[in-house]
């Protein structure tokens, strides 16, 4: 296959622009104030998908946001690439830490990025990175070098569980009948090493709610002699890891495989600086589970994090109160063999029974996944491996991944197809997090990347 270089530089203006158009949209899917923002986002999604090339996009009604779906068959013969993203984003709170406003793109050009990067909610999770099958498909079709069939299927509920995704793609196994699915909502090691994910951890997220009196009392008139709901929460929150960082609900780790010194030692090959990986984070010192490496932390391992945790007064000055309720969200990681939806149960009949007797407690699971690993023999990854190859000169590193995509377990079941994630952004992108952006030339290496991705997987196919 030609390079796309030359296209890709005749045209770069033109995509960044576009991108910085579909950026400007504040398709917030947990707030339900931005409901139009979201629907006038897929409506633009399709938009470019049509004047991409594809024959036939459609905006598919669901129970909650909807799916754009679009296809470009060329013959029915050859293989289909079925590329999935996502078109909502993350709320962009606390406002007041963003450099510049969250949904008003700005290029800036820093050490990383040299060429610069678009800072804005959704740059890299996950319009940049979905946007670049976008304008790989329009290499393609212009320069007449699409090897193969493509649908699209770009949701928008991701950042909410995607419920509705689940429901479309359980009634809807003909129309998206493929032989491999590509994503790329994930990253790699560094501009000058790539690598290809190759594992995905679960999810299980769940908020608490600690009841105590029937409404907020005097701290001085019925402190000491009530339960405080908060008081009673931190300790509850506290006792869920001992001193090694290991998780005490019982059961947990019954299904967790230990990776083989060989595996681990393997892992332990991807470039990594410690001192690197704090001072990005401004931290003092990494901290996680005994026993284990950072990179082992937050990847092999399953995990808790409170996510969120409030209650009482939080306001300006002053108020001597106990409250009445106190709330938290906590997420759980999860590895392999850890069925998300045991582990949810696992942890309510544990929460509810570390409570004192002078307080209710309400656990409501919100949304989960299971965990995912692409085998490296298979054609999808060996196809990805040639591709970066091809444009990055040197062979990507297979790389395990702390992030969750949870209906990517969800396609293997449903649509029987394997799933390969070759993601074009970096963990400082500050995904979820003030200043999120995604560099631009990751972004022009993706749509570079993904056409010799077709090239190959055609090949190999036959």
């Amino acid at each position: 296959m030609k390079s796309a270089k030359p296209y890709i530089q005749e045209n770069k203006e033109r995509f960044i622009n576009e991108l910085i158009d579909l950026i400007k949209i504040p398709s917030i899917s947990a707030d339900s104030n931005y409901k139009g923002n979201v629907i006038r986002t897929a409506e633009a999604v399709k938009e470019s998908l049509e004047k991409a090339g594809c024959d036939s996009v459609e905006i598919c009604e669901t129970p909650g946001f909807p799916i754009v779906y679009g296809e470009k068959i060329i013959n029915k013969n050859l293989p289909t690439i079925l590329v999935y993203g996502h078109y909502d984003v993350q709320p962009a709170d606390p406002i007041n830490l963003w450099d510049s406003p969250p949904f008003e793109p700005v290029i800036k050009k820093t050490a990383l990025h040299p060429e610069g990067a678009i800072f804005a909610r959704g740059s890299s999770d996950d319009k940049g990175q979905m946007f670049m099958h976008v304008k790989a498909l329009e290499y393609m079709t212009e320069s007449n070098q699409l090897p193969c069939n493509v649908k699209f299927m770009i949701e928008g509920e991701e950042e909410v569980g995607s419920t509705s995704l689940g429901w479309f793609v359980e009634r809807n196994h003909e129309k998206l009948a493929n032989d491999i699915i590509l994503i790329s909502d994930t990253g790699m090691i560094a501009p000058d090493v790539p690598s290809i994910t190759t594992g995905l951890r679960g999810l299980s997220y769940v908020e608490v709610e600690v009841t105590g009196p029937n409404r907020d009392l005097h701290s001085g008139l019925y402190g000491g002699a009530v339960a405080n709901p908060i008081n009673i929460l931190t300790k509850m929150i506290a006792s869920l890891h001992d001193k090694d960082n290991h998780i005490t609900i019982p059961g947990f780790y019954d299904k967790v495989k230990e990776l083989t010194a060989t595996e681990r030692a393997k892992m332990g090959e991807a470039p990594f600086s410690k001192e690197d990986y704090k001072n990005a984070l401004d931290i003092k010192d990494t901290y996680g589970e005994i026993g284990y490496t950072t990179n082992e932390r937050n990847s092999i391992r399953p995990t808790l994090d409170v996510n969120g945790i409030w209650g009482g007064y939080i306001g300006e000055g002053a108020k001597t109160v106990i409250a009445s309720k106190a709330y938290a969200k906590i997420s759980m990681r999860l590895v392999p063999d850890q069925d998300w939806e045991d582990i949810t149960l696992l942890f309510k009949n544990h929460f509810e029974s570390i409570a004192p007797d002078a307080v209710t407690v309400k656990v409501t699971p919100h949304h989960g996944g299971q965990a995912y690993v692409t085998p490296i023999d298979c054609t999808g990854y060996q196809a990805a491996e040639k591709a970066y190859e091809a444009t990055f000169g040197k062979t990507p590193i297979p790389q395990r991944s702390g992030g969750s995509i949870p209906i990517v377990a969800l396609f293997e079941k449903e649509l029987k197809s394997k799933t390969i994630l070759m993601g074009f952004g970096l963990d400082s992108d500050a995904i979820h997090s003030p200043n999120e952006h995604f560099g631009i030339w990751n972004f022009l290496k993706g749509i570079e990347t993904i056409p010799q991705f077709y090239h190959y997987f055609t090949e190999m196919s036959k």
